[in-house]
């Protein structure tokens, strides 16, 4: 294995080699300002501020140069241009052919100017690494963060890629006016679906988009998600998700997602006193809600691998699995029996098809629109969950139709019933299976049409373009991996995790401790959903309707609460700040829910709630975003996945949730809020300090 300031010298192209990255020189930089801080005769932020303006001088002319590059491009064009216009006058095929190749070659020269950009984004990404480690610092998180954003920094040049849109737009749009026309000529704009690019523009485009990483609301919501996206995946295998991206069956995989949601949370107003009519006490309630849970960390698994070979017919499966299960729960009032009622939770617990959801986006949708997808995910999940109990509170109806009984206990169950049998008709009729590997490689040799020199130059950029500039650790690309010896061999790197046991050995102590993060909010989350109808009948007397209003209420901040945080607050703040701060104010808001020295009152109960969920959903949000970019490559595919480690944390955190509320109900009503609060606060308390412990080195 080589230096990267070797592999540098190696790869980059001759005659511009004064505009590199000077990486050796930063790295000898590094080492010095190492040995003047630990003789006292450097002050770190002296260090700090030197080093930034170093790097800001070499991105400068690193910039400066490639914009000088895409003005002689652009002359180029220019003069093409001309030559363009005189064959529209007069018309020859041999000379739209020459002047065809002369576009691919100024989009082949562009090619070569992302590959130096790319080269480049390595070099910064691997000395602002080397930094961090040696001196134990996030100076990375605090250098791309100031400069990204800044109107006057060099930076904006390679996120936004202006100069690079406008080349590409000028060679796409005449190689279509001279593309197999033969002396006919029509706009690019005529036609409202875009045309089969050239090859050559392809790859250009393919190249930037591995290249380009924003820090926008749709990110922050794709993270949120947890959508795995292994950064391996070349930009020929994006184009056949191109061609086999089924935007039904994509909106079928949201509405699983949609209706999911709406089924977890639609029973929650009025489960204690469904459980209470069947003879229960009303604190079971904590065992109705959580036997969905219970299942779901079962069913998680099977259907993650299940997803290996098929997501039509795990979906299938899972409309069946909740419409069976959500009949029984209905049928369980008239049948007079407790257990039919937890077996129709458990049946609908066996249908938690997410993994598959997840899955489906990471796998089948192209990756020009796969975060919008993650965000569509984020938002169905955040919309099920508020119409849940909102749809609680419209069903308070009573009747009787020949021996079945509808009311508010039973009428969530009808009416999901209802719901999934009609999902799963959409499915059958809309619904698409994707192309799978084997399948797309057949049709991909069938569809060959790339010239040799094009395959060779957009593999050469493809290969360097797999990884953002913002990503500081985790994933590698196959050529930088031979920098670092610390790093995985490629074959390593390539193999998914085989068992829980060997995807837990891949986690590093961040993402564990971001995991306890996890599982601490969730559980906090479900205590105060699952135990609000108790709580507020015992305290405030309030009805089915006032707690589906409250819950509702609830789940409509969670896009709110996204938008502040992925649009302002984490462009403002680190992550690792909004995390500890989010954290804290968890903390409060359940240390002001106990009920103590004073009659426990609306406000208190409400504002206090409020302020917990809130500060879990920036929490989760922010949490999830650092697993993102921090798990390992191995866990981006395969069944022990990092959806599914994320989902399976998230779940039992509610089984345990659910189980206190149970167990806090042999204490008596009284005692029941106080009880299942204790255990929240003592894991949130613990998440506070492995924050803190490993706030400087590992976040």
């Amino acid at each position: 294995m080589v230096a990267f300031g070797k592999y540098l010298q190696r790869k980059q192209i001759e005659e511009w080699s004064g505009y590199y990255i000077n990486y050796k020189l930063m790295k000898k930089k590094v080492k010095q300002y190492a040995e003047q801080i630990q003789g006292g005769s450097q002050h770190p932020r002296h260090v700090l501020k030197d080093f930034s303006r170093m790097l800001d001088t070499q991105i400068e002319t690193t910039v400066l140069f490639m914009l000088e590059q895409q003005g002689l491009l652009s002359g180029r064009l220019a003069k093409l241009r001309e030559s363009h216009d005189a064959i529209l006058e007069q018309p020859d095929i041999s000379r739209i052919f020459e002047l065809r190749e002369a576009y691919r070659d100024v989009g082949r020269d562009l090619l070569q100017l992302l590959k130096f950009v790319e080269l480049n984004a390595i070099g910064l990404r691997k000395i602002l690494k080397k930094f961090d480690k040696r001196f134990g610092y996030r100076f990375a998180d605090y250098y791309v963060k100031t400069r990204a954003n800044h109107p006057y920094s060099q930076l904006q040049q390679v996120f936004k890629h202006v100069g690079v849109g406008a080349v590409v737009g000028a060679i796409s749009r005449n190689l279509h006016e001279l593309q197999e026309n033969e002396g006919s000529f029509y706009s690019i704009y005529d036609q409202p679906v875009l045309p089969a690019q050239d090859p050559v523009v392809e790859a250009i485009n393919n190249a930037v988009d591995k290249l380009t990483f924003s820090t926008n609301f749709l990110n922050f919501l794709a993270q949120h998600a947890l959508i795995m996206q292994d950064d391996l995946v070349t930009p020929s295998e994006d184009t056949i998700d191109e061609r086999s991206y089924h935007f039904n069956s994509l909106l079928l995989n949201l509405g699983n997602t949609f209706l999911y949601m709406v089924n977890t949370y639609i029973i929650v107003p009025t489960a204690d006193d469904y459980s209470m009519s069947l003879g229960a006490a009303a604190t079971v309630c904590g065992v109705v809600i959580g036997s969905m849970a219970v299942a779901q960390v079962f069913s998680s698994v099977y259907f993650s691998a299940w997803s290996n070979k098929s997501y039509f017919k795990p979906l299938v499966f899972s409309s069946i699995a909740l419409f069976i299960g959500n009949l029984m729960y209905a049928l369980a009032y008239d049948a007079n029996s407790i257990a039919l009622l937890l077996l129709g939770r458990v049946c609908c617990g066996l249908g938690s098809a997410r993994a598959v959801n997840r899955r489906y986006i990471s796998d089948c949708v192209p990756l020009r629109i796969r975060m919008q997808a993650s965000a569509g995910f984020v938002s169905a999940s955040a919309l099920g969950m508020a119409c849940g109990p909102a749809l609680a509170g419209l069903l308070q109806i009573k009747f009787k139709f020949y021996k079945f009984t509808f009311n508010q206990s039973t009428l969530p169950g009808w009416v999901m019933a209802v719901a999934w049998l009609f999902y799963l008709v959409w499915l059958c009729i809309s619904f698409r299976e994707p192309l799978r590997d084997t399948e797309d490689g057949e049709k991909n040799n069938r569809n060959e049409t790339t010239s040799a020199t094009d395959r060779v130059e957009s593999s050469r950029v493809e290969e360097g373009l797999r990884l953002p500039l913002l990503i500081t650790s985790g994933i590698k690309p196959e050529d930088e991996e031979e920098c670092d010896e610390s790093e995985e061999s490629p074959e390593d790197s390539h193999k998914p995790a085989n068992s829980f046991i060997e995807a837990y050995r891949l986690l590093t102590p961040s993402v564990k401790v971001q995991l306890l993060i996890y599982f601490m909010l969730k559980y906090s989350m479900e205590i105060l959903l699952s135990e609000s109808s108790v709580i507020t009948s015992y305290y405030f007397s309030w009805t089915t309707s006032s707690v589906a209003i409250f819950l509702a209420c609830l789940g409509l901040t969670v896009l709110p609460i996204n938008i502040l945080v992925g649009s302002y607050i984490s462009n403002m703040f680190e992550d690792r700040q909004i995390l500890l701060t989010s954290e804290i104010i968890v903390f409060l808001g359940i240390l002001f829910s106990f009920n103590l020295f004073v009659p426990y009152t609306v406000p208190q109960y409400v504002i206090s709630g409020l302020i917990m969920f809130v500060a879990a959903e920036v929490l989760e949000g922010v949490n999830l975003s650092l697993l993102s970019r921090v798990m390992s490559s191995r866990l981006s595919k395969g069944t022990y996945n990092g959806g599914l480690l994320s989902t399976e944390a998230g779940t039992l955190a509610r089984v345990v949730a659910d189980a206190t509320i149970t167990l806090g109900g042999y204490l008596g009503r009284g005692h029941l809020l106080n009880a299942t609060l204790l255990p929240s606060l003592v894991i949130c308390i613990g998440s506070i300090v492995a924050t803190c412990c490993t706030y400087n080195s590992l976040y």
